[in-house]
Protein backbone atom coordinates (compact mmCIF):
# COMPACT_ATOMS: atom_id res chain seq x y z
CA UNK A 1 0.00 0.00 0.00
CA UNK A 2 1.26 3.15 -0.84
CA UNK A 3 1.82 6.32 1.09
CA UNK A 4 2.08 10.41 1.16
CA UNK A 5 4.82 12.16 1.63
CA UNK A 6 5.32 15.69 2.00
CA UNK A 7 6.26 17.48 -0.80
CA UNK A 8 8.88 19.69 1.63
CA UNK A 9 10.81 15.78 1.90
CA UNK A 10 9.89 13.73 -1.54
CA UNK A 11 13.20 15.02 -3.30
CA UNK A 12 15.33 14.18 0.09
CA UNK A 13 13.43 10.57 -0.16
CA UNK A 14 14.00 10.23 -3.79
CA UNK A 15 17.90 10.72 -3.76
CA UNK A 16 17.99 7.99 -0.68
CA UNK A 17 16.03 5.87 -3.19
CA UNK A 18 18.69 6.55 -5.86
CA UNK A 19 21.56 5.94 -3.71
CA UNK A 20 19.95 2.41 -2.64
CA UNK A 21 19.97 2.04 -6.26
CA UNK A 22 16.45 1.88 -7.28
CA UNK A 23 14.62 3.31 -9.67
CA UNK A 24 11.77 6.27 -9.61
CA UNK A 25 9.02 7.19 -12.27
CA UNK A 26 6.88 10.47 -11.87
CA UNK A 27 3.62 11.22 -13.05
CA UNK A 28 1.06 13.46 -12.26
CA UNK A 29 -2.53 14.67 -12.52
CA UNK A 30 -5.92 15.58 -10.62
CA UNK A 31 -7.10 11.85 -10.22
CA UNK A 32 -10.32 12.83 -9.24
CA UNK A 33 -12.93 10.04 -9.95
CA UNK A 34 -10.71 6.82 -10.67
CA UNK A 35 -11.66 5.44 -13.31
CA UNK A 36 -10.31 2.31 -15.73
CA UNK A 37 -8.16 4.56 -18.01
CA UNK A 38 -6.42 5.82 -14.28
CA UNK A 39 -6.20 2.58 -13.20
CA UNK A 40 -3.95 1.25 -16.68
CA UNK A 41 -1.96 4.55 -17.33
CA UNK A 42 -0.47 3.67 -13.66
CA UNK A 43 0.05 0.66 -13.96
CA UNK A 44 1.73 1.50 -17.00
CA UNK A 45 3.75 4.08 -14.72
CA UNK A 46 4.76 1.28 -12.32
CA UNK A 47 6.26 -0.90 -15.24
CA UNK A 48 9.20 1.94 -15.91
CA UNK A 49 10.91 1.84 -12.17
CA UNK A 50 10.81 -0.17 -8.92
CA UNK A 51 9.07 3.36 -7.65
CA UNK A 52 6.01 4.90 -8.73
CA UNK A 53 5.34 8.39 -7.46
CA UNK A 54 2.02 10.36 -8.28
CA UNK A 55 2.69 13.88 -7.61
CA UNK A 56 -1.44 14.72 -7.17
CA UNK A 57 -2.69 18.42 -7.50
CA UNK A 58 -4.23 19.93 -4.41
CA UNK A 59 -7.65 21.19 -4.32
CA UNK A 60 -6.31 24.45 -5.07
CA UNK A 61 -4.47 23.14 -8.29
CA UNK A 62 -7.62 21.48 -9.32
CA UNK A 63 -9.52 24.57 -9.37
CA UNK A 64 -7.72 26.53 -10.62
CA UNK A 65 -7.00 24.24 -13.95
CA UNK A 66 -10.40 22.44 -14.09
CA UNK A 67 -12.57 25.67 -12.51
CA UNK A 68 -14.57 26.32 -9.27
CA UNK A 69 -16.87 23.17 -9.70
CA UNK A 70 -13.42 21.07 -9.52
CA UNK A 71 -12.56 18.89 -7.83
CA UNK A 72 -15.02 16.19 -7.09
CA UNK A 73 -13.12 14.42 -4.16
CA UNK A 74 -10.63 15.92 -2.00
CA UNK A 75 -7.09 15.81 -2.16
CA UNK A 76 -7.22 13.77 0.84
CA UNK A 77 -9.32 11.14 -0.95
CA UNK A 78 -7.98 11.03 -3.84
CA UNK A 79 -4.57 10.80 -2.38
CA UNK A 80 -5.90 7.97 -0.14
CA UNK A 81 -7.61 6.15 -3.11
CA UNK A 82 -4.38 6.46 -5.25
CA UNK A 83 -1.97 4.92 -2.17
CA UNK A 84 -5.02 1.59 -1.94
CA UNK A 85 -3.40 0.79 -5.36
CA UNK A 86 -0.51 -1.09 -5.99
CA UNK A 87 1.00 0.20 -8.92
CA UNK A 88 1.86 3.39 -6.49
CA UNK A 89 4.27 3.54 -3.87
CA UNK A 90 4.06 7.45 -2.96
CA UNK A 91 1.90 10.16 -3.56
CA UNK A 92 3.16 13.81 -3.06
CA UNK A 93 0.12 16.55 -2.92
CA UNK A 94 1.85 20.26 -4.84
CA UNK A 95 -0.41 23.42 -5.30
CA UNK A 96 0.77 24.59 -8.79
CA UNK A 97 -0.83 24.50 -11.95
CA UNK A 98 2.65 22.68 -13.46
CA UNK A 99 4.67 20.27 -12.01
CA UNK A 100 7.37 21.52 -12.96
CA UNK A 101 9.32 22.67 -10.33
CA UNK A 102 8.78 19.38 -8.44
CA UNK A 103 9.79 17.71 -11.02
CA UNK A 104 12.79 19.26 -11.07
CA UNK A 105 13.78 18.92 -7.61
CA UNK A 106 12.73 15.41 -7.77
CA UNK A 107 14.91 14.18 -10.71
CA UNK A 108 13.03 10.84 -11.42
CA UNK A 109 14.48 8.13 -13.95
CA UNK A 110 11.33 8.69 -15.64
CA UNK A 111 7.92 10.75 -16.33
CA UNK A 112 5.11 9.39 -18.07
CA UNK A 113 2.18 11.58 -19.63
CA UNK A 114 -0.81 11.01 -21.81
CA UNK A 115 0.00 10.24 -25.32
CA UNK A 116 -1.91 12.93 -26.38
CA UNK A 117 1.38 14.65 -25.36
CA UNK A 118 4.89 14.59 -27.34
CA UNK A 119 8.37 16.08 -26.64
CA UNK A 120 7.51 19.07 -28.73
CA UNK A 121 4.34 20.22 -27.05
CA UNK A 122 5.33 18.68 -22.98
CA UNK A 123 5.23 22.06 -21.06
CA UNK A 124 8.09 20.15 -18.67
CA UNK A 125 10.42 19.38 -21.50
CA UNK A 126 13.19 21.57 -20.78
CA UNK A 127 13.47 20.04 -17.58
CA UNK A 128 13.31 16.52 -18.87
CA UNK A 129 16.05 17.21 -20.73
CA UNK A 130 18.17 19.71 -18.63
CA UNK A 131 18.32 16.78 -16.14
CA UNK A 132 18.37 13.33 -18.28
CA UNK A 133 14.97 12.13 -17.55
CA UNK A 134 13.37 9.46 -19.81
CA UNK A 135 9.67 10.36 -21.07
CA UNK A 136 7.16 7.79 -21.68
CA UNK A 137 3.89 8.65 -23.15
CA UNK A 138 1.26 6.34 -22.25
CA UNK A 139 -2.11 5.87 -24.63
CA UNK A 140 -5.47 6.44 -23.22
CA UNK A 141 -7.95 4.44 -22.61
CA UNK A 142 -10.47 5.63 -25.39
CA UNK A 143 -13.56 6.97 -23.84
CA UNK A 144 -12.93 6.74 -20.78
CA UNK A 145 -12.51 10.10 -18.65
CA UNK A 146 -13.51 11.96 -15.27
CA UNK A 147 -15.51 14.25 -17.59
CA UNK A 148 -17.18 12.47 -19.30
CA UNK A 149 -18.69 10.61 -15.98
CA UNK A 150 -19.28 13.68 -14.80
CA UNK A 151 -21.57 14.49 -17.88
CA UNK A 152 -22.90 11.17 -17.47
CA UNK A 153 -24.35 11.61 -14.16
CA UNK A 154 -25.81 15.01 -15.18
CA UNK A 155 -27.81 13.57 -17.69
CA UNK A 156 -29.35 11.10 -14.91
Amino acid sequence: MGQVISRNHIAEFVDKLHKSGKTVVVTNGCFDILHVGHVRYLQKTKSFADYCIVLLNSDKSVRSIKGPTRPINNENDRAEVLCALSCVDYVVIFDEDSPAKLIDEIKPDVYTKGADYTMETLPEADIMRKNHIKVEFIDFVKGKSTTKIIEKMKES
